[in-house]
C-alpha cells in the first residue's frame, strides 16, 4: 500500500499495525484522536507541527515503497 498525505489517518492506522509507532514518534497520539477517522495525514501533521512529507515518507518505508 502507497501512503499519501490526502489519506486519512484512521485509513493508515488499519492499514499498517506499526503506523501507530510511526504517529506516535512524532508525537501524534492519532489512534486515541476521535478526528483520526476523517482528519487527514496531512492535516494531523499540520496540527502537531510536523513535516506531513517526513510522516508520509516513514509510512510508506513500512511497506516497503521507497518512492
Amino acid at each position: 500500500m502507497r501512503f499519501t498525505k490526502d489519506m486519512s489517518i484512521f485509513e493508515a492506522l488499519s492499514a499498517d499495525d506499526e503506523a501507530r509507532a510511526v504517529f506516535e514518534s512524532h508525537g501524534m497520539a492519532c489512534c486515541l484522536c476521535i478526528g483520526a477517522q476523517s482528519e487527514t495525514i496531512e492535516a494531523g501533521a499540520i496540527l502537531h507541527q510536523v513535516d506531513p512529507d517526513t510522516v508520509v515518507a516513514e509510512l510508506n518505508q513500512l511497506s516497503g515503497d521507497q518512492s
